[in-house]
């Protein structure tokens, strides 16, 4: 166990990566729907964002089967907007192109979840003000779920096509085949915090976010992660000596260390690549 966290309190997350078949229907619904911008675009590789930042990397594989119904992995991304009337232009996309699964006031968060094409799950989400979040004695963040009036989040829109600067990946939620191995991973060896535990789930964030990263069991996943979906998922850290406190405070373990595009990375015990990049 390290004795401080090698992911730092002011990290965040970045870019996440989704492994696709139809790069073409896959880019039509994060456009339409989500409201990201196609950034660049080469043949099989797709770049999606909001303003002038970079959330989402599409990855063609045509030949990708898709999860298996045992398999770990996506869970869902979550894209956080700046704003209610931003979340309630997202609800009138959904409404007029796709279709909305859920909707849940999380008590430090309004949601709303969907279902791409390719069976990844999606939340998009707007924060309460940090000074609203109910916490425990201890500091840490009290999560919990109950219904979202949509009426008035569709009262609030901005009537937007697009996802406004500011959206960022706020959080990424896995589903894992072991909790235990997953916290051992994550808390104990990364030093991300648990901020909620949940039935079979865990909420674990860098600093004092309500949670960067979410794990649980609830579908009953039983092995590593494979298929189509989620290919890696990225934090970003403040300063190249982060990443060189990874490799050697890694250097002993189990856990590899190998090097990425301007960075590195590592592996989940389901098999789930996390990459480290400086901003």
């Amino acid at each position: 166990m390290t004795t401080s966290p090698l992911i730092p309190n002011t990290a965040r997350i970045g870019r996440t990566a989704l492994v696709v078949t139809d790069l073409e229907a896959m880019i039509e619904f994060y456009r339409d729907v989500v409201g990201l911008a196609v950034q660049t675009r080469q043949e099989t590789t797709a770049i999606l964002g909001a303003g002038e930042t970079a959330l989402l990397v599409l990855e063609q594989d045509e030949d990708a089967p898709p999860r298996r119904r045992e398999q770990a992995g996506l869970f869902h991304n979550a894209f956080k907007v700046p704003s209610r009337a931003a979340l309630g232009g997202a609800l009138e996309r959904i409404r007029t192109h796709w279709q909305l699964d859920g909707a849940s006031d999380h008590y430090v968060s309004e949601a709303l979840y969907l279902t791409d094409p390719e069976d990844n799950g999606i939340e998009i989400y707007t924060d309460r003000p940090a000074e609203e979040w109910p916490r425990a004695d201890d500091g840490t963040v009290q999560i919990g779920t109950v219904g979202l009036d949509l009426a008035d989040v569709a009262a609030q829109s901005d009537g937007s096509t697009d996802a406004p600067p500011g959206t960022t990946v706020g959080h990424i939620h896995l589903e894992t085949s072991s909790l235990e191995a997953a916290r051992e991973f994550y808390v104990d060896t990364l030093g991300l915090t648990v901020q909620t535990e949940a039935r079979s789930a865990v909420f674990l964030a860098a600093g004092t976010y309500h949670h960067h990263l979410g794990v649980n069991t609830w579908n009953g996943r039983s092995q590593p992660a494979g298929g189509r979906g989620l290919a890696w998922f990225e934090f970003i850290v403040p300063d190249e000596s982060t990443l060189t406190t990874v490799r050697e405070e890694l250097a002993d373990t189990t856990v590899a260390v190998d090097d990425a595009a301007a960075g590195i990375e590592l592996t989940d015990p389901d098999g789930i690549t996390i990459r480290l990049r400086v901003a």
